[in-house]
């Protein structure tokens, strides 16, 4: 993998999970059967559904699909550009 193929998002508003507080999320680059099921026109134009079924299967921790259909916008944003970025060609990320 490459080095850009992990991004780390510190959220804004940490997710509670009993008594565990998630205030940072592991991202790394989806591989082909992350992306099955999912249109990648709807996942680089940020429709939220595409996003909120991605996003459980590329995070560390694993969020589920609650956690982050419950996120505040500004996270969503955060994790959904970050995502965004891994599909782009590796000429066109920025540095």
């Amino acid at each position: 993998m490459s080095k850009t193929a992990a991004a780390t998002v510190t959220l804004g508003t940490p997710i509670q999970r009993g008594d565990q507080e998630i205030d940072t999320v592991q991202l790394r680059q989806p591989t082909a059967g992350e992306l099955r099921g999912l249109n990648l026109v709807d996942v680089v134009q940020l429709e939220a559904g595409a996003l909120i079924t991605l996003l459980p299967r590329i995070t560390d921790p694993g969020l589920t699909d609650a956690e982050v259909a419950g996120l505040g916008v500004t996270d969503f944003m955060a994790l959904a550009q970050e995502t965004v970025g891994f599909l782009l060609p590796s000429d066109s990320r920025p540095a």
